[in-house]
């Protein structure tokens, strides 16, 4: 049997879902007539932009980083090897 309060709107769902966690679902409610309002919600935007900038920025940062202490590591290694072939093959020194 069918629910008698199941909403019309067949989006109505997606609002349920989405509403109490305060995320607006772009294009599913009534836009603002208010310029104001919309310049705060710009600027809200903004500000969220710059900061997933910033956190991005941090990452490749972190990233970067790491990839350069993984290429000292294998120079170190690499040198280490080198040595220790260049010590196995010299001769032994005999004395007469």
């Amino acid at each position: 049997m069918a629910d008698p309060n199941a909403p019309q709107d067949p989006f109505e769902m997606f609002r349920r879902l989405w509403g109490p966690l305060g995320v607006p679902v772009p294009g599913m409610a009534m836009p603002t007539l208010d310029p104001q309002e919309i310049d705060k919600r710009v600027q809200e935007l903004k500000s969220v932009e710059m900061w997933l900038s910033m956190n991005l920025n941090m990452l490749r940062t972190a990233i970067q980083g790491l990839e350069m202490q993984k290429a000292g590591l294998q120079q170190m290694q690499g040198m280490q090897q080198a040595m220790q072939m260049n010590m196995q093959q010299e001769p032994k020194d005999t004395k007469p």
